[in-house]
């Protein structure tokens, strides 16, 4: 069992990382759920596996549950959801002092967190995350959103959770598939400003992406304790510290939105290849060796991540790439900032980079 703190003035909260406590989380769970009343929403995948258990368990405790399934699969972070999920919860009769249980997830998470801050001017949630991807990343830091036309996560506004439980566990039932997507944000903290974690992901990853349970609960309490430190430094992005986190996700999420946020391609796979376009770029620019580049997009192809746009599957030119980031919500007087590198774990924000200048180095990307 490890405890981790998410430090902030007036919206702290504790992060409990256990081995099985899915099994058992009314325990940790009771002492969040401030009137013994509690909504929780999941996807159909998710409630297959885990609903019935942790519905008994809670009810057993004492608390007052009621659940709500939506559809599994990015499209569920739309507005149509998100009227359908609060339409729900306030025919159900959700009061401020209730608390909406997040069983998922990144998706199912960014939902549920952001129909809490807009229900009745707020009300507590709680994070279960069941994908590695939330686990190590979305279900920390309290940023929750819906996607629109325009683009990925441009709806929403930072909302803490009360609480967030994690069970390594519940990784066993989760596809290769996600669970290799999940990496590609573990790996993410190594590149960020941890270089001795990266060659650890290099010397380990293949043990965790064969599940192996010490590599895994290693892997997450590294990353959760590197993003709460991140968090408690910026909660709201502001000083800039925070947007390391966002490595790349710049490229990332032109490559989900060229790919229609579709099963086409992931998030987790998206990073990937955006982390090694980031590298690549920073090899043009003369930030960054070829060596560093090129051990980035080893790692990730021997992960079996996609690490070029090639893999990807993406083919569109670099200035509709382009065009789709002129709509990510970092966009500040026209500028955009990239998160580029100095080398592996020496990540920076470049704030003088030539939109043009990324077209022309799409355009010629393997």
């Amino acid at each position: 069992m490890t405890r981790i703190p998410v430090n902030l003035a007036g919206n702290g909260y504790e992060i409990l990382i256990e081995s099985g406590a899915l099994d058992t989380a009314a325990a940790p769970l009771k002492s969040h759920i401030e009137n013994g009343r509690a909504f929780l929403i999941t996807d159909t995948n998710v409630a297959a596996r885990w609903l019935e258990p942790l519905e008994a368990d809670l009810h057993k405790s004492g608390i007052t549950m009621t659940s709500h399934v939506l559809p599994a699969g990015e499209q569920t972070k739309s507005w149509a959801v998100l009227e359908q999920l609060t339409d729900w919860l306030l025919d159900e009769g959700v009061e401020r002092s209730d608390t909406l249980i997040a069983l998922g997830g990144g998706v199912i998470g960014d939902l549920t967190g952001f129909a809490a801050s807009i229900l009745k001017r707020g009300c507590h949630f709680i994070q279960i995350p069941t994908s590695l991807l939330a686990q190590v990343d979305s279900s920390v830091g309290g940023k929750t959103a819906i996607n629109s036309r325009a683009g990925k996560n441009l709806i929403g506004r930072f909302n803490q959770p009360k609480f967030v439980l994690i069970d390594p566990l519940v990784l066993g039932t989760l596809s290769d598939r996600e669970l290799r997507a999940g990496y590609a944000e573990v790996v993410k903290y190594g590149l960020i400003n941890n270089a001795p974690f990266f060659k650890w992901c290099e010397g380990n990853g293949t043990a965790l992406l064969n599940r192996d349970p010490d590599a895994l609960s290693y892997a997450i309490t590294q990353s959760v304790q590197a993003k709460a430190g991140i968090v408690a430094e910026d909660e709201k992005e502001l000083s800039g510290r925070r947007a390391l986190l966002n490595l790349g996700h710049t490229f990332g999420h032109a490559l989900e939105a060229e790919t229609g946020y579709s099963n086409k391609l992931v998030h987790g796979e998206a990073v990937a290849a955006g982390m090694a376009l980031a590298f690549h770029y920073s090899v043009k620019r003369g930030h960054c060796d070829e060596a560093d580049a090129r051990r980035v997009e080893s790692h990730l192809k021997n992960s079996g991540l996609p690490h070029s746009l090639k893999s990807a599957s993406v083919s569109a030119s670099g200035e509709q790439l382009v065009q789709h980031m002129l709509h990510d919500k970092k966009m500040t007087a026209g500028n955009l900032p990239f998160l580029l590198a100095n080398g592996i774990g020496k990540t920076f924000l470049a704030d003088d980079v030539d939109l043009e200048d990324v077209a022309a180095f799409l355009d010629n990307a393997e």
